[in-house]
C-alpha cells in the first residue's frame, strides 16, 4: 500500500489543532511552549472550524511551523472540516500545493487533493472500518485518526485487520470529542448575530460554551459552527488497552488547562514511568472540576463515565 507499512512500535503523543478561537498572540505563545517543553511527537497546525477564523492566525503560523520543527516535532497542517465556498476550496488547493509539507485532511475532498502523496486522514473523516481505511492508504494515507464514537472492540477488530496493520492507528484520548459540524453558526445565534456579523463571540469561550437542557443539565458545548461533547473524554486508564489493540498514536485536544502537563501524565502512562492512578490524580488537579468521560469506548453514551480499565 501506498501508505506505507506501520511497524507499529513505539507509541506516539499528539496534540491537535486548536479548535477554539483564542487570540493571535495566545495562539503563537501556546505553540511556542509545546515545541520549547511538551513530550509530544506530533502537532497538529491549522484552522479545522471556521474559515473566517484563519487570517488570525496566518501571520504566525510560518514561525510557529518553524519552532515547532526545529524542536523535532512532526507537523501536520490541519485543514477546514467543512468546506462551503470555491474560494475556500481554492485557498486549500494552494495551501498543499508545497509537496515539503504534511497535511492532515479533514474532509475527503482534500483527502482527494492529497491522492498520491503522503497525508494524515483526520477524525473529520468517517474511517470506520476496513474497506474505508485500504481505500485511504491506498491514496497515500499512512496515519488514519479514528471517529471517537468507536468502541474499543471495534478498534481491536480494525487493529487486527491488513488495513489496520498497514497504517498509523490514531484514537482522540483528551478533551472536549468533536461531534459535528455545521453550516451554521451557533454561537452567533447564542448572541441574537447573525454568521456574516457574528463579531467573533466564539473567542469569548476559549473552550467552548456549555449548552444545557431544559432541566438545566450540561448536555453539550458548541464553537462557532461546531457541536462538541460537554465532558472531557479522557483514555488515561485505557491507554494500555488501546496500544494492545493496535493503536499507535494518541490525540490530545489543546485546552486553556496547561497542555505541557496534561501531555507529560499522558506519556508518563504511555511509557509505563507513571502508574494510571498516580497519572489521573494529577489530571484531575490540572482540569479541575470539567466532567470526564470514557462512555464511547466501552460501549456506552459516550457522556458517560465507566470506572475501571476493563470494557464491555
Amino acid at each position: 500500500m501506498k501508505g506505507g507499512k506501520s511497524t507499529k512500535t513505539n507509541p506516539k503523543l499528539a496534540l491537535g489543532p486548536v479548535l477554539f478561537h483564542w487570540d493571535a498572540e495566545r495562539w503563537r505563545d501556546f505553540y511556542f511552549r509545546i515545541a520549547d517543553e511538551a513530550d509530544i511527537d506530533t502537532v497538529y497546525l491549522g484552522e479545522v472550524v471556521c474559515a473566517k477564523r484563519r487570517p488570525f492566525i496566518l501571520p504566525h503560523l510560518p514561525a510557529v511551523h518553524e519552532r515547532l520543527t526545529a524542536a523535532g516535532k512532526e507537523v501536520a497542517l490541519s485543514t477546514l472540516a467543512l468546506i462551503m465556498t470555491g474560494e475556500e476550496m481554492e485557498e486549500i488547493r494552494q495551501s498543499i500545493a508545497d509537496p515539503d509539507l504534511l497535511f492532515e485532511a479533514n474532509d475527503i475532498s482534500t483527502a482527494s487533493l492529497l491522492a498520491g502523496r503522503r497525508h494524515v486522514i483526520g477524525p473529520f473523516v468517517n474511517a470506520y472500518n476496513e474497506g474505508t481505511i485500504a481505500y485511504l492508504a491506498q491514496r497515500g494515507a499512512f496515519r488514519v485518526s479514528l471517529p471517537a464514537e468507536l468502541s474499543l472492540s471495534a478498534l481491536q477488530d480494525l487493529g487486527q485487520t491488513d488495513a489496520g496493520r498497514s497504517v498509523s492507528l490514531e484514537v482522540q484520548v483528551f478533551g472536549r470529542l468533536p461531534l459535528a459540524i455545521s453550516a451554521r453558526c451557533y454561537h452567533a445565534r447564542a448572541h441574537d448575530l447573525h454568521k456574516d456579523g457574528c463579531q467573533f463571540v466564539c473567542a469569548n469561550d476559549p473552550d467552548g460554551l456549555t449548552i444545557e437542557t431544559l432541566d438545566e443539565e450540561p448536555f453539550l458545548a458548541i464553537n462557532g459552527t461546531q457541536t462538541l461533547s460537554d465532558t472531557y473524554c479522557s483514555l488515561l486508564a485505557e491507554l494500555p488497552l488501546l496500544q494492545a489493540a493496535g493503536i499507535d498514536c494518541f490525540r490530545l485536544w489543546p485546552h486553556s488547562c496547561d497542555m505541557v502537563q496534561v501531555a507529560a501524565v499522558f506519556r508518563g502512562v504511555l511509557d509505563e514511568s507513571m502508574a494510571v492512578e498516580e497519572a489521573q490524580a494529577r489530571l484531575d488537579e490540572l482540569i479541575g472540576d470539567v466532567p470526564l468521560a470514557n462512555g464511547y469506548l466501552h460501549g456506552r453514551e459516550g457522556r458517560l463515565w465507566v470506572d475501571g480499565a476493563a470494557a464491555e
